[in-house]
């Protein structure tokens, strides 16, 4: 059993960058792709990015692309999501999944989410 903790939000204004992390247990890591969904208020959940289990694949939303960064340290299973130029529309819950087929969407296991709120 995977267990994903999310850490890193906050409350932003517009324009600026936080730094999202996701820290997994109970299982082989390196063995899964992960990604990064968020759910804002009101609506239903959607994919945000997603990385290979060796790092060197990533996958982006329209909405995100250029602006977000999903990177991994297998060493430390760490998976991070670095957003820039932080607009209110990112306003939501964002959460952290572990996936072992079905790339870029299947997941199988999910963290509790953190909640970034960007201001206008």
């Amino acid at each position: 059993q995977v267990q994903l903790v999310e850490s890193g939000g906050g409350l932003v204004q517009a324009g600026g960058s936080l730094r999202l992390s996701c820290a997994a247990s109970g299982g082989t890591f390196s063995r899964f792709h992960m990604g990064w969904f968020r759910q804002a208020p009101g609506k239903g959940r959607e994919f945000v990015a997603a990385i290979s289990w060796s790092g060197g694949t990533t996958y982006y939303a329209d909405s995100v692309k250029d602006r977000f960064t999903i990177s991994r340290d297998n060493a430390k299973n760490v998976v991070y999501l670095q957003m820039n130029s932080l607009e209110p529309e990112d306003t939501a819950v964002y959460y952290c999944a572990a996936g072992s087929s079905n790339w870029p969407y299947g997941m199988d296991y999910w963290g509790k989410g953190t909640l970034v709120t960007v201001s206008s």
